[in-house]
């Protein structure tokens, strides 16, 4: 069957299903999704997990031997299954299939994806899960639901903004909802818990003595590699999740992307920035940044970004905190003869 997002807690309270499919490309809700699940799961008996990522080579016969190993006194396990791409081909359909229907009262099933089209949607492996289990979308927060839904999590977190407050924060995080959430905790720890005004949130920013993500992306542009790599420095050593850093450089390097390519086109920069709609107190920055870097500089950032946001994600097997500093390098000396 399928449900929607917030129809899980109530969902959850009253049965637990053997298996569930958890998609989206939300990173922050699918996660607290499959924690509502884990933790209800734990609850009910199910202490042992074991994790499994379908990359590329995964084994798919490991599926099922996993799926096998229980003993007479074995205690119920859930077994998670990440799919990074929603598509496990033939052989991964033909397992996933199998391990629904050997589902019992000892173990259960997690699978997460990214939103899956419509091609994968009416696959044999989801029809299985849909028969057996639960569905769960998880659609993107709009922009014009961003604001009740920041109001909402300020709440939970003990904060009572006013009517403008979160709309400030709404505007500072533009739609990434990992952003927001770092947000709202950073106001509850320098605020505490109780009445929010629009000028505590404006002075609690302005005043933060904490780096972020902004200050980071413009000493990248301004070409100060020492403050960008201090900065990010700050940032790991913070615990802010690399997935916000790589979302502020690929949201940055999209739009410088696009307005080299204006300029190559014989596109005045000013009236591109204009339609790109650069506030007025950056273009001096992204002009001199976008001088000064080599053509298909900012293109073959983006793809570092994608492998680094790929990274963080458990999709690549690789350091992401690495790969953000080759980013922030790259984009910070572009032009540059050598580090």
């Amino acid at each position: 069957m399928k449900i929607q997002a917030n129809q899980l807690p109530s969902y959850l309270k009253n049965s637990l299903a053997p298996c569930y499919l958890v998609s989206g490309d939300e990173h922050l809700l699918v996660e607290e999704a499959l924690d509502s699940i884990r933790a209800v799961a734990r609850d009910k008996g199910f202490t042992q997990r074991e994790s499994h990522v379908a990359t590329q080579w995964f084994d798919w016969a490991s599926l099922a031997a996993s799926s096998s190993n229980l003993s007479l006194f074995a205690e119920q396990r859930i077994i998670e299954l990440r799919l990074p791409t929603g598509k496990p081909g033939r052989v991964g359909s033909s397992a996933i299939t199998e391990l629904v229907e050997r589902l019992g009262p000892e173990l259960m099933l997690i699978v997460s994806a990214p939103k899956l089209d419509k091609s994968a949607a009416s696959a044999r492996w989801v029809k299985a899960i849909d028969a057996r289990g639960v569905l769960l979308p998880i659609w993107p927060v709009g922009i014009r639901e961003l604001p009740g839904w920041i109001a909402g999590r300020m709440r939970a977190a003990g904060l009572q903004p006013d009517r403008t407050a979160a709309g400030l924060i709404a505007d500072r995080v533009e739609g990434n909802l990992l952003a927001a959430n770092q947000e709202i905790e950073k106001l509850r720890l320098l605020l505490g818990e109780g009445p929010v005004s629009a000028e505590e949130v404006a002075d609690a920013v302005a005043n933060s003595s904490r780096y972020d993500v902004y200050k980071l992306v413009d000493a990248a542009l301004e070409g100060d590699a020492r403050r960008a790599m201090k900065i990010l420095g700050g940032l790991r050593a913070e615990g802010v999740e690399p997935f916000i850093v790589f979302w502020a450089l690929g949201r940055e390097l999209r739009q410088l992307a696009g307005l080299a390519d204006s300029v190559r086109q014989r596109i005045d920069l000013g009236t591109a920035m204009q339609k790109a709609r650069v506030w007025s107190n950056r273009q001096g920055l992204v002009r001199s940044c976008i001088s000064r870097a080599p053509d298909g500089t900012f293109h073959r950032l983006l793809k570092e970004v994608g492998r680094g946001d790929a990274a963080a994600k458990g999709q690549l097997r690789a350091d992401p905190w690495q790969l953000a500093t080759d980013v922030v390098l790259g984009l910070a000396l572009a032009g540059r003869k050598a580090a």
